[in-house]
């Protein structure tokens, strides 16, 4: 794919406008699902404006493709090519729910592909690299459209899945492996047991950490600490979903800052109660058209996903393409509100990270009739002289950040969980 990176503002939306036309027009012609959908509203097959298509077809929303799974079984009806023409399936986690089946046919895969080879440019991957991917290739779709990728672009691509995470190190070393994909809680994970194992990660040649699968990547404190302990190794953040594909690529300029690939994506931001378009920089949740992949399309989906624009553009970096501040701030199924404070993980995990003596860190979510209190279990350091005071320590900065007093208690080391892939740190008690 090429680089749409200087292409301006006008320029972006002509290629939107033109690619959703014809969109429209092969859905209408042979896609059971957006057929339906688009036919019982009247929606206009032939779009004179970006703001005519928002304003004329309907949100697709996560509930309406698991029930028509559910009601044609096994993939369901938003399919626009007879079976035989898709060659790929992979499942969503399930994560926020039951799993969804995705089909994809060799054009949509190339399409996915361009996606995160445009992801790994962004962040100046070349041929060069040697890219070490550890985790077990399940379902998932990122996984493979990320190895497959790498590999498009000449890397020399090395899979790591079904091996213990001293042995994923080594390999590291033995290959002189320099870009590790991950997710930001396994990249901790494995400087854990490098130090544990006495492994040096000063001995690697990691240059890059590619994140993603969690807010992690964003959230300046737990970068940092990544970075730290992967001997300056710079991190930078990607998100995407099975379901709509690879989205974003972190600013080359901007740590902490995604834009959304809009030459494959018409992107809008909502607002979650209303579904009206919010006022740049107000938070509202992202809603994805994909553009290319039109063996198994979503229109004006409903991601889930909240997030901030910023309203300056171009950007530094010298895009016009749509800025993310803060990455994905959290999702709509993770926020609670506790005592009338809208509570994301991200801002817990904000806090915790940037305290060097907590290894790892468990929220609890207790129910008192309709109302949430939260407490917090973390997991010192061995070199940590004094539970009580780190305890009352994050406690203090909980209550001056949040304005919520929120209990800290201390277990012994190895005692909480670790995550290979996305971490489920907030249990129901």
């Amino acid at each position: 794919m090429a680089s749409t990176t200087h292409l301006s503002r006008a320029e972006l939306e002509s290629h939107q406008l033109s690619a959703l036309g014809k969109i429209l027009t092969s859905l209408l012609a042979t896609n059971s699902f957006y057929s339906e959908k688009l036919e019982a509203i009247g929606a206009p097959s032939n779009i004179e404006s970006l703001n005519e298509f928002s304003e004329h077809v309907p949100f697709t929303f996560r509930e309406d493709l698991v029930e028509d799974q559910k009601i044609h079984p096994p993939y369901g009806t938003n399919l626009t090519y007879p079976l035989d023409a898709y060659t790929r399936i992979n499942q969503t986690s399930g994560t926020a729910g039951t799993p969804m089946r995705w089909l994809d046919t060799p054009q949509s895969w190339d399409w996915m592909l361009g996606n995160w080879i445009r992801v790994y440019q962004a962040t100046e991957v070349t041929s060069q690299d040697c890219i070490f991917f550890p985790f077990s290739f399940g379902p998932f779709l990122g996984f493979w459209t990320a190895f497959e990728a790498a590999t498009r672009l000449g890397c020399l691509s090395i899979p790591g899945g079904g091996l213990r995470s001293r042995t994923r190190l080594l390999i590291m070393l033995d290959h002189n492996v320099t870009v590790l994909c991950c997710t930001p809680t396994y990249a901790l994970y494995l400087a854990e047991v490098a130090r544990r194992e006495n492994i040096d990660l000063a001995n690697t040649s990691v240059r890059l950490i590619v994140v993603a699968g969690e807010p992690g990547g964003s959230i300046a404190s737990t970068r940092q600490r990544i970075e730290s302990f992967w001997n300056g190794a710079r991190l930078v953040d990607h998100h995407g979903m099975t379901e709509i594909g690879p989205v974003s690529y972190q600013c080359p300029r901007r740590p902490g800052v995604l834009h959304v690939i809009e030459s494959s994506f018409y992107p809008e931001i909502v607002d979650p109660k209303t579904g009206c378009s919010t006022q740049s920089g107000e938070l509202g949740e992202l809603v994805l058209t994909n553009l290319g992949r039109l063996g198994s399309p979503l229109l004006r989906y409903r991601t889930g996903d909240l997030v901030r624009s910023d309203p300056s553009s171009p950007c530094s970096c010298g895009t016009n393409e749509l800025s993310l501040v803060g990455g994905i701030v959290g999702r709509m199924d993770d926020m609670i509100v506790v005592r009338w404070v809208n509570l994301f993980p991200s801002a817990i995990e904000e806090i915790v990270r940037s305290m060097n003596e907590v290894v790892e860190y468990q929220v609890t979510i207790h129910r008192k009739e309709s109302l949430f209190e939260v407490s917090l279990q973390i997991e010192p350091t061995p070199e940590c002289l004094s539970t009580d005071q780190l305890t009352r320590k994050i406690e203090g900065i909980l209550h001056a950040k949040l304005s919520l007093r929120i209990h800290v208690s201390a277990v012994a080391p190895e005692t909480l969980p670790r995550f290979e892939l996305k971490a489920s740190r907030w249990i129901m008690g």
